[in-house]
């Protein structure tokens, strides 16, 4: 039995950056189905289900990035860490920042995990394939509330 796809919702407000991962995870072949929020207002409405979202799927994982135009990352973390329905979600973040007062900030606000984007597509292809053994084969999801 072929198992049903993964939510996993991107939030990333590079067009560049979207596109190489959507095209890592075609080419590591991971069955998901990949929303993508480009700011943290339209992120939330997101996960709240509200206006033109309405009828989106909760997210079985997030892939967050911290810079983000108005809302930034930290935010969203720490907005979806305080509510309840979506408390449960683990939040990967990648994102360019090495700094380590973001890393320290990250896990903090309870981030599952802190990844450093990769600047060519063969490395980011490596962490997708990691993310997709770890987060989608070895860890058992939380079931949504």
């Amino acid at each position: 039995m072929t198992p049903a796809p993964i939510e996993i919702l991107m939030i990333e407000d590079n067009e560049g950056d979207v596109f190489m991962t959507t095209e890592a995870f075609k080419e590591a072949k991971i069955a998901n189905n990949l929303s993508v929020a480009r700011d943290g207002n339209e992120a939330m409405d997101l996960l709240h289900r509200e206006g033109k979202f309405a009828a989106a799927p909760r997210p079985d994982l997030i892939l967050l990035d911290l810079n983000l135009p108005g809302r930034d990352g930290r935010q969203i973390l720490s907005d979806i860490r305080s509510d309840p329905k979506l408390s449960t979600i683990p939040v990967v973040i990648l994102t360019s920042s090495k700094a380590e007062k973001d890393i320290v900030q990250s896990y903090q606000l309870h981030a599952n995990c802190y990844i450093v984007k990769p600047v060519n597509f063969d490395a980011l292809l490596q962490v997708v394939r990691a993310i997709e053994s770890f987060w989608l084969t070895v860890v058992k999801l939380p079931p949504h509330l």
